[in-house]
């Protein structure tokens, strides 16, 4: 024995572990969302979910907004997640509290947004007894979810919430409900970190077969008509630097869909703009002219493609998702590659960089410079003396500049907020896609707000949309969530419209708002006075009626950080989308502007 060692028996021992705390279910939950990082949570109280909001009261680590509708916490959720890219959560107690989240649900699963919903539920021994505010909101949420839980034992809460963050962030992102019964927030368990999460079955893929790559690569570079379709995927994914590579390594045009405005920035010669029912001129027709389409993080929706059977006749399809049950469900691809966008494309950009080869692109790009030069992005200015409600969104994005978050509500001004703005970043672009929730937009920029506090935060909404949640201005006011609001108000439910002028002959049924349309001789009705609401709400109001005055009004929003901002835009009820494909044709016949006599067949 050397003079350093030390017997056994004298040797310190090591310290016994520690016991596990015991805590409440409701303790668990906190203590979980702490673990998992989350900071920031919207919610509503209620009975059942009571316990919890007496452990969240005393918590200097979770951050909690009182929202004033449950709705409003769904989007608020969303939009929290969509322009940070961090997981967003929602709370509400059971019943209607729950089901008054199902639409930002709805929202969030068709748009692909990872939040988290924890709902309170009855007791476990009173449910299937129809007791007081008792809903299966498991059930209710099972297909717009990608998962749903019900949790009645507190031990099972670390587990079943780190598994739900895990569902939520990984493979195709989305919603995933957790719903606590009131006794599993009452009861005790230890509090036992990390939990072991099993998911059998659930197995994203995120690496892609290096032979279907290899394939998708020929296709590239023997096409002569190539087009990078781009869809939400690939912001989802974080692959906006490698989407750049692969465009400055090809020389292909893209088109950048409703959900991806952004990943490409707009001032990118290679990017043509939005495809679909009312997406740019070239963009449409590069689609429907192409030989090969590389789709990517894109699903081939329906106002993308119109009249499926008409779509891209020509084009050959590398359809890459991570979803493989997106692959094939419309359009049938040539090349299928389930994985992660970030990773095909880097493996793809490999591939070619090791085959040296490239496309003749020349006679293709001669094409759709002159397809930019004839079809402009544009508009008619109006002639009844009323604002441009385009013009009016175009200068809030040259005034507020790239690194602003545009968040857009339902209708008209979605697809000129989508069109006039230009988009140099992902995230920054902010809309409700796929269910097309009008209602979406206030919440939303309420959540990204708080997500991103130094970056200026618009929402650009109508004026039907604005009165469905615009109650979250209080919310705003109070918890010093500084948004500014554009409403751009033509007094109507102004989509709904077009198509009434367009399809209907002019029948207008139900859809004038009489929210302050100005004619020859002033504001005729203002119901309500989106001013004086302003106002009531402690928000700071502003009406604008001329143009001289709408760089003032937007300047001033800008500059005014200590309350949030209405500014009533009253723009005319005339102005329509364009350009424009109709539901049921084909994209050829896509309409620059509105024709005399329109050939768009029937529907």
């Amino acid at each position: 024995m050397t003079a350093d060692a030390v017997p056994t028996a004298l040797a310190p021992r090591p310290p016994a572990p520690a016991d596990p705390p015991i805590l409440t279910g409701s303790g668990q939950i906190l203590a979980t969302l702490e673990k998992l990082g989350v900071t920031d949570v919207f919610g509503l109280p209620g009975g059942a979910i009571m316990p919890f909001y007496d452990e969240l009261m005393a918590s200097t680590a979770v951050r909690h907004i009182l929202v004033r509708h449950e709705q409003g916490a769904g989007h608020a959720a969303e939009g929290y997640a969509t322009a940070s890219g961090r997981v967003g959560v929602a709370i509400a107690t059971s019943g209607p509290g729950a089901t008054n989240l199902v639409t930002a649900i709805a929202d969030a699963y068709m748009d692909s947004v990872p939040i988290i919903v924890i709902t309170g539920q009855v007791f476990s021994t009173v449910m299937g007894t129809d007791a007081f505010q008792e809903v299966d909101i498991v059930g209710i949420t099972m297909p717009i979810t990608k998962h749903s839980f019900l949790v009645t034992d507190p031990a099972e809460v670390p587990a079943t919430l780190a598994a739900a963050y895990q569902i939520a962030t990984s493979g195709r992102p989305g919603p995933v409900l957790v719903d606590v019964t009131k006794d599993a927030q009452q009861n005790s368990a230890p509090f036992l970190w990390p939990p072991k999460v099993e998911l059998p079955g659930y197995r994203p893929v995120t690496k892609a077969h290096g032979k279907q790559i290899r394939a998708a690569a020929e296709l590239l570079v023997g096409a002569r008509k190539p087009v990078l379709y781009v869809g939400g995927g690939v912001i989802k994914a974080g692959a906006s630097p490698e989407l750049l590579e692969l465009v400055e390594l090809t020389g292909a045009p893209v088109v950048t869909t409703l959900m991806a405005r952004g990943a490409l920035p707009d001032s990118h010669r290679a990017n043509l703009g939005m495809p679909g029912m009312h997406g740019t001129v070239p963009a449409v027709l590069a689609l429907q002219e192409s030989d090969l389409i590389i789709s990517l993080g894109a699903r081939f929706d329906d106002p993308v493609t119109g009249k499926v059977s008409e779509f891209a006749p020509g084009a050959k399809v590398v359809h890459v998702d991570i979803d493989p049950a997106e692959i094939g469900k419309i359009r049938a691809a040539d090349v299928p590659i389930v994985g992660d966008a970030k990773d095909v494309i880097r493996d793809l950009i490999g591939v070619l960089r090791e085959s040296g080869a490239s496309a003749d692109l020349g006679a293709w790009w001669e094409r759709i410079e002159q397809l930019r030069a004839d079809f402009p992005l544009g508009y008619t200015e109006p002639d009844d003396g009323l604002l441009s409600p385009q013009a009016v969104i175009a200068r809030i994005g040259e005034l507020s500049g790239p690194e602003a978050v545009y968040v857009a509500g339902v209708g008209q001004h979605q697809m000129w907020s989508a069109q006039f703005i230009g988009y140099e970043r992902p995230r920054a672009w902010l809309n409700s896609g796929g269910a097309g929730t009008m209602g979406y937009a206030v919440p939303a920029a309420m959540g990204a707000k708080v997500a991103e506090p130094d970056r200026t935060v618009w929402a650009i909404d109508g004026d039907g949309c604005f009165q469905m949640t615009n109650q979250e201005l209080a919310t705003c006011t109070i918890n010093d969530i500084p948004i500014k609001v554009a409403i751009i108000n033509n007094s109507s439910l102004g989509m709904v419209r077009q198509w009434q002028t367009l399809f209907y002959d002019g029948r207008h049924s139900f859809t004038d708002l009489n929210t302050g349309h100005l004619g020859a001789e002033g504001v005729s009705r203002m119901i309500p006075d989106f001013v004086k609401l302003a106002e009531a709400y402690g928000a700071l109001g502003i009406r604008v009626t001329k143009p001289e005055e709408v760089d003032a009004a937007i300047q001033l929003a800008i500059e005014t950080n200590d309350r949030p901002v209405v500014i009533d835009f009253v723009v005319s009820r005339d102005a329509m989308v364009w350009p424009m494909v109709p539901q049921g044709v084909g994209n050829s016949q896509v309409q620059y502007a509105r024709a005399a006599a329109p050939t768009w067949g029937e529907e």
